[in-house]
């Protein structure tokens, strides 16, 4: 599917209703064309993979180009310096869930960047890194418990993450 015409359909499914909602959700960005996740899952069955498109999309910059573009890039093409780039453009909760979930557990580097990601400052990169975490438990159901348990010390880490603290708290004498 050429560019153009996924911009017209996405422009076709725009609800500014459903912008509005979003919003209220913290759902933003630099444009917003309020398509659901159905429509768009549809529109990324039509296109397929394509990397290039993906690229093209995710330069667009709004909410739903970004979303697609995630659901039609190739994991196995996707660099460690383009999840960078695109980690660092994450500016609501939904895009960085999203990428997690279509984009990011699928490459090479997943693992490693719940690591990387999970100890910086920048709330939806740190965010990235705990989502990529949740993801993997759930979807990699070959992998043996071990690879799951180092991810323990680093949950442990963060008060507040799942209410687990790595500090012990003094019951009393």
């Amino acid at each position: 599917m050429e560019y153009d015409v996924v911009i017209g359909r996405l422009e076709a499914l725009s609800d500014p209703e459903a912008v509005k909602g979003m919003a209220r959700y913290g759902i933003v960005g630099n444009k917003v064309y309020g398509v659901s996740i159905p429509n768009l899952r549809q529109i990324a069955r039509e296109i397929g993979v394509d990397h290039g498109l993906a690229l093209r999309l995710w330069a667009a910059d709004s909410r739903e180009t970004r979303i697609l573009a995630s659901m039609v890039a190739d994991p196995k093409l996707v660099t460690e310096t383009q999840m960078e780039e695109w980690v660092q453009g994450f500016d609501s909760w939904d895009l960085c869930n999203q990428y997690c979930m279509n984009l990011f557990e699928k490459t090479r580097f997943a693992y490693q960047k719940c690591f990387d990601w999970s100890c910086r400052e920048e709330e939806f990169v740190k965010r990235a890194g705990f989502v990529l975490m949740a993801r993997l438990a759930v979807s990699n159901k070959k992998a043996d418990d071990a690879r799951f348990e180092q991810f323990l010390p680093i949950i442990g880490e963060k008060p507040g993450i799942l209410g687990i603290s790595s500090r012990r708290r003094s019951t009393g004498p």
